[in-house]
């Protein structure tokens, strides 16, 4: 059987932890930072985590990852 492609856009946004949590980056940091205040900005800097839904569907798009 051949390989999986691996989905270039999900590789690039997503990232499988070491417990099988999908982690990505919180959008809302790249520029604008002064209007938004330091409580935002320090939860923005945090890692977010899948829902258990959303995360299937992006394990299904990167066969490798685990």
């Amino acid at each position: 059987m051949p390989k999986l492609k691996t989905h270039s856009g999900a590789k690039k946004r997503f990232k499988i932890t070491a417990t099988g949590k999908v982690a990505y980056k919180k959008m809302g940091r790249g520029h604008l930072l002064r209007k938004k205040n330091q409580k935002r900005i320090r939860s923005l800097k945090q890692k977010g985590y899948l829902d258990d839904v959303f995360a299937k569907k992006i394990k299904q798009l990167m066969p490798y990852s685990d």
